[in-house]
């Protein structure tokens, strides 16, 4: 591992990042227009200490950065395709691919978006519905996703092969849910075309689940774009939210956030969220997608 160019690499990124394109306040006494060391840990989940011997490129209590640790720096640092593969080369980790999977990259355009809706739930999740990176209302909101690999890291797996992941919605939702993620997955399927991970899936899904085998059998097909839910809250009850999907130019990522008309019951909920938090919550499955 080339420690020393890796912390290069690092330093330069972050050096070129203002803090608003994160979200962050540039603040009167800013000594750099970058990033300090410390917001690029905050935004990647890291230790100050941490980060601080990764970019100085040392080897001090033998530094080896995980391809999650790659990942999430690659999105904090907000590197396009080329730079996060590079990233990943330096670390000499697998450089995983680009479009799909819990690893993936995030889109900068989606997290740039992400990162300005600071006031409403929302998160970034791929085609097949597997969240890549969220913010703290939604995680308030829905539950912190559980960190799965494979057909698991799938909300649309998930719900018809764990009946606990359906208890983010009322059980008279259920059908429409149902419905409505395997004509959203059609959909996906005809867009990838022979894609290895959706027919794998799609045969697993079938063999595993009566429910989807006959809705699968329907041909229904319609990209969710839209939708009116209503979410299982442990402590504000039920909340009903308008559900907004801004798909990414590929149709392979999309930026999910929630809100509600003003003056309503669910605005109401949505301005406790921030109030409640998440420390307190004992919530292990992801809500919807």
């Amino acid at each position: 591992m080339n420690l020393p160019e890796l912390g290069a690499f690092l330093r330069t990124r972050r050096d070129r990042i203002r803090p608003a394109e994160v979200g962050l306040p540039h603040g009167p006494r800013r000594r750099v227009p970058g990033l300090r060391r410390e917001e690029v840990a905050q935004l990647a989940g890291l230790s100050v200490d941490y980060y601080t011997e990764l970019e100085r490129g040392g080897a001090k209590n033998g530094v080896q950065p995980s391809a999650q640790t790659v990942a999430a720096l690659a999105r904090a640092l907000r590197l396009n395709g080329d730079e996060r593969d590079h990233l990943f080369r330096l670390a000499e980790r697998p450089v995983p691919p680009s479009a799909h999977g819990p690893s993936a990259h995030v889109q900068p355009a989606l997290l740039g978006l992400l990162d300005r809706l600071s006031t409403t739930p929302a998160r970034v999740i791929t085609d097949l519905h597997e969240t890549l990176v969220e913010n703290d209302l939604a995680r308030t909101l829905l539950g912190r996703s559980p960190a799965r690999r494979g057909p698991a890291a799938s909300f649309v797996y998930r719900w018809f092969t764990d009946p606990q992941a359906r208890g983010i919605y009322p059980p008279e939702d259920h059908p429409h849910h149902s419905r409505v993620f395997v004509a959203d997955l059609r959909a996906v399927a005809a867009r990838r075309g022979r894609d290895t991970e959706v027919t794998q899936m799609v045969a697993v899904l079938r063999r595993r689940s009566e429910e989807f085998a006959a809705l699968w059998d329907t041909h229904d097909v319609a990209v969710r774009r839209m939708d009116r839910k209503r979410i299982v809250h442990p402590m504000l009850g039920v909340i009903e939210l308008d559900c907004y999907n801004l798909l990414s130019e590929d149709g392979r990522q999309r930026l999910l956030w929630f809100t509600a008309p003003p003056g309503s019951p669910g605005a109401e909920q949505l301005e406790l969220l921030s109030v409640v938090g998440t420390q307190e919550l004992d919530v292990t499955e992801p809500a919807p997608r």
